[in-house]
This record gives structure tokens, sequence and C-alpha cells, in this order.
């Protein structure tokens, strides 16, 4: 073997046992937003994880996760399945060199979408494995700027729920402690949008941060014309006016609008979000580290982002995107939603407008027994010690 792949005297410890769970979360009401009311998908009915647990040989151990909504979770099992056992015998500690051992393993089928959202939970597990190691917080960790983060709702503004409804669960959300409010637009007519909107801003009052979310739903003269119509409600942001790989046309309405222009969740590489950077296509940039392949990624894309002054304003799996944007020089947000909660054992407290990062060491969160009852599909490799 040559020496630059020989372990050294720094190696105190390696990978021994890997258990790979395929679960599926059922949702209580199924979800639509622009995309279902447009027919360009279903109503969302589940999510699927993908969830990685791995130990050392010195008793370690770490959790992670990615998912996939609507199609994709066994497909990203299969292929995690496929290029786990590489693992075995690695040092948990080398996660940049373990993320390219595992992107190349899989290089055949590209290096974003699929297959690096299935190794997003194994890199997960290895960051949380190694907070869990040194007894600190995966925010600790990193660095963290700040120990609370501002944190929105996202679960009460969907497209399906009647609009007295929404003003309830904004009350709600707002009486847990969270601090802002997102709704769903973008109807096929946007007068009712507008309605909604009025409703939400006259029942919130002006104080009271709100955003609005379009999930790629117009064309980019109807993102003109709304953008503008939107500017006297004084949001924090309007999310996803246009389809994601359109950076040209989000950089335009940047430029064009009062209103910062967030977009980025469903991007699945540091380089197609660095596109959005490079063209200044966006006032918020929103990655979601489960989709661009896991915290390594995300801590890359993170510095380009940084670089540049944007806000961060990561998309879903508040789980693990608290510690990530604790670590943020900037003043950030996260997306909560309170779907992920049967899964595990432990919960985040939220309080004062913000989501607190915990003491427990790494993530922080255990499976619980409800997760294991869900599992679909599990496959193991190596020996647990």
């Amino acid at each position: 073997m040559p020496a630059a792949f020989q372990a050294g005297e720094a190696t105190l410890d390696r990978i021994s046992w890997i258990r790979l769970s395929s679960v599926t979360l059922p949702l209580a009401t199924p979800i639509s937003d622009a995309k279902v009311l447009t027919g360009r998908q279903r109503p969302m009915t589940e999510v699927a994880f993908l969830f990685a647990e791995i130990g050392t040989e010195d008793g370690h151990e770490g959790i992670g996760f990615g998912y996939s909504k609507r199609a994709g979770g066994p497909g990203q099992f299969a292929h995690a399945e496929e290029i786990a056992p590489g693992l075995i015998g690695e040092d948990p500690s080398d996660i940049g060199k373990i993320w390219t051992k595992l992107v190349w393993a899989g290089a055949s089928v590209g290096r974003s979408g699929l297959s690096t959202q299935a190794i997003a939970a194994i890199d997960v597990a290895l960051w949380d494995l190694k907070a869990k190691r040194a007894n600190l917080p995966l925010a600790k960790l990193l660095g963290a700027h700040r120990d609370s983060v501002r944190c929105y709702n996202t679960s009460g503004g969907f497209l399906h729920t009647p609009i007295e409804q929404v003003l309830e669960n904004a009350d709600a959300s707002l009486a847990r402690g969270i601090g802002g409010i997102k709704i769903k637009v973008g109807q096929p007519e946007s007068s009712l949008d507008l309605k909604r909107l009025e409703a939400v801003r006259e029942h919130l009052g002006d104080d009271v941060p709100l955003m609005v979310d379009a999930n790629q739903q117009w064309d980019r003269p109807t993102a003109q014309r709304i953008g503008r119509a939107l500017e006297r409600f004084g949001l924090v942001w309007i999310e996803e006016p246009l389809d994601a790989y359109d950076a040209e046309g989000h950089a335009a309405l940047a430029r064009s609008l009062d209103t910062p222009i967030a977009t980025g969740e469903m991007l699945t590489s540091v380089a197609e979000h660095w596109e959005l950077i490079r063209l200044d296509a966006a006032d918020v940039i929103q990655p979601d580290a489960p989709r661009i392949g896991g915290i390594t990624q995300f801590l890359k894309l993170a510095a380009l982002a940084d670089h540049r002054h944007l806000q961060l304003a990561p998309h879903f799996a508040m789980e693990i995107h608290l510690h990530l944007a604790a670590a943020y020089p900037h003043e950030p947000w996260v997306e909560h939603f309170e779907w992920l909660e049967p899964l595990f054992n432990e919960r985040l407290e939220i309080r004062d407008g913000r989501m607190h990062v915990s003491a427990r060491p790494g993530l922080g969160f255990t499976l619980s027994d409800q997760a294991r009852a869900w599992t679909v599909a599990q496959a193991e490799f190596g020996k647990r010690p």
C-alpha cells in the first residue's frame, strides 16, 4: 500500500460497524403547496428517511440522517447499502477523506443528487460521532457564533390549509416561542395569494417577521409583477419565486425588488449553489445539508456564502441545521417543522423567537421506539463493539 494511504500514529480509532435504516414517517394530513395545486406533484403523505448509525472499535457512536419527499427514499437506501462497506476500517475522524471515498465509489451515477444524498446520512453521523467523542454539542465543535438562532414556522402555512386555520396555526407558533411565520403562495390565481397574505399580515401586525414561499411556481414576468405587489407587506424574503435552476432569473429579481430573494433548497451540490452566489442571485441562501451531501459539503458552501456576506436560512431538518446555523458568522434563520419530532426522544428548546442549542453532545438526539417501528428496511456491516 502506498505510504500516503497507510495509517499513522494519529489514527487512534477505526470504524467497525454501521447500520442503515430506511424509515417511513407518515404525515397526519396530506401536504399541498403550489406544485400540487398546479398538477406538478401529488400531495405529500409521508417522508422517507435514511438513518446511519456508526460505531467504532473504541465504542464511540454517531447517528445521522437524510430524507426524501414523495420519491427517492428506496433509491437512497439502496445506494448507501452499496457503498457503506467501504467505511469499515476507516478512521472516523477523517471525514473529508471518507466523503471523497464514498462519492467516488458511486461516481458513475454522479456527484450530486441521490448519490450524494445517500452519503449525507453517513457524513452527518460521522460529525455527530466526532462531537460526542469531544463531549461537545456539534455547534460548539464547529465553533459557534451564538447559542441560539432565530426561527420561523413553515408547517402551519401550506396551501391546503384554510386561511382561518393558518391564522390559528400562526398564533400557536408564536405562543410556542417561534419568532417568524412563513406561508405558501403560488396559486394559479395570484389574487388568492394576495388575499391570504393580507389576512395574515393584518392578523399578525407589522412587527412579526413574515416570509412567503412560491415553491418555484412563477415564470419571470409573473415573479416580477407579483414581487412588486408583495413589496407593501414588508416581507423578510420571497422564497423560490422561479425554477430552482434559473440563477439568472433570480439575479434579475434580486436586482429589481426591494424584498430579499431566498432560494437554494432544491439544489444538490455546492457547485449548483456557487452559481447562485456567483451571479448574486440570492440575498438569502437556503442550503439543505442532507440534500447537498451532508455537513462536510455544507461547511464548504457556508464559507462561500460568508465571503459574499449572504444571509443563511437552511431548509428543513432543524435538528441538523440548528448547529450549522449557530456556527455561521452572520445572524441566520432556521426553519421550524414539528414533523420529525416523533423520530426522536429529545425536543429542541424554543423560546423568545429563537431555537436554542442544548448542552447535549453531538446533534443531541437519539432514535425513538416509534422510529424503529416505522423502519421498512435495514442493513448492517461489520461488528458492533
